[in-house]
């Protein structure tokens, strides 16, 4: 949350310093060449972390995979294709309530680009209220509970989806964004846990990064696209049943997915 304000902040600073002609010409890539400062910065904190005491014990006792990557396709396929099947509405949720929501509202909706991204600036602090209080539960009833009510959660969002974008009422538009980023933050709060805890130590942080990062492909590269050709084609609605079409996948993942809140994740070696 705290990058997605960063960047929609200097988004609306540029806004406000030159035309939007100016922005869309060039005024665009000034965010992007910023953000090498941060690329840095976030290569100083990596290089300065510590090995997790599980994975010290893998070193310890010698057992540290040569070439993770093979292992986890050889050996952990079945978590690796579930793994990113349930972080696919991670990525669906945010990307239609953040990139296309934009496109949608400022080119079809009437809302000034700027006025748009006030709204969802305002409402990104709902995701970031929304992913302590999701830790919170997936800590209390597990991991795979609080995720499949989430999925639930999210299916049901998709079916209001187009009433509330479309509505015409700047409320509850604002009420549409903030809905839909409180579900991305309770999406984002156990995800990164439950990808790391259905691999074995040596693997781990391959095994969830593949999973990460090939959800974030599925489901976050084509989601905007995706939205955008339905939306043109059959209407917004067709929108929200591709939310609810992406939810429903996630949920019978994690119905696949094995509990892992009383594991103690540092014996799987």
């Amino acid at each position: 949350p705290i990058g997605f304000i960063l960047a929609t902040g200097s988004f609306l600073t540029l806004g406000a310093f030159m035309s939007e002609q100016a922005f869309m010409t060039w005024g665009w890539r000034i965010p992007f060449i910023s953000s090498a400062l941060l690329v840095i910065i976030g290569l100083w904190i990596r290089l300065k972390l510590h090995e997790t005491p599980a994975f010290q014990k893998v070193l310890d006792k010698q057992k540290e995979v040569n070439i993770p990557f093979f292992q986890v396709f050889k050996n952990h396929s079945k978590m690796l294709v579930l793994g990113t099947i349930a972080a696919i509405c991670t990525f669906v949720v945010f990307y239609l309530t953040t990139v296309f929501a934009l496109q949608w509202g400022t080119k079809q909706l009437g809302y000034s680009r700027e006025e748009f991204l006030k709204l969802q600036l305002v409402a990104t602090l709902c995701f970031a209220a929304f992913i302590p209080l999701s830790a919170v539960l997936a800590e209390k009833f597990g991991r795979k509970t609080t995720s499949i009510g989430v999925c639930v959660t999210s299916a049901i969002f998709g079916i209001f989806f187009a009433d509330m974008l479309e509505s015409g009422n700047t409320l509850i538009v604002f009420l549409f964004l903030c809905i839909g980023l409180a579900i991305m933050g309770l999406t984002y709060g156990p995800i990164g846990t439950v990808l790391s805890e259905i691999f074995p130590t040596s693997v781990r942080y391959t095994g969830s990064a593949l999973t990460f990062n090939l959800a974030g492909i599925f489901g976050a590269s084509f989601a905007p696209l995706i939205a955008t050709k339905l939306a043109t084609e059959y209407g917004l609605s067709a929108v929200g049943y591709y939310l609810t079409a992406a939810s429903l996948l996630s949920l019978v993942a994690f119905l696949l997915i094995r509990e892992t809140k009383n594991d103690d994740v540092n014996n799987q070696i």
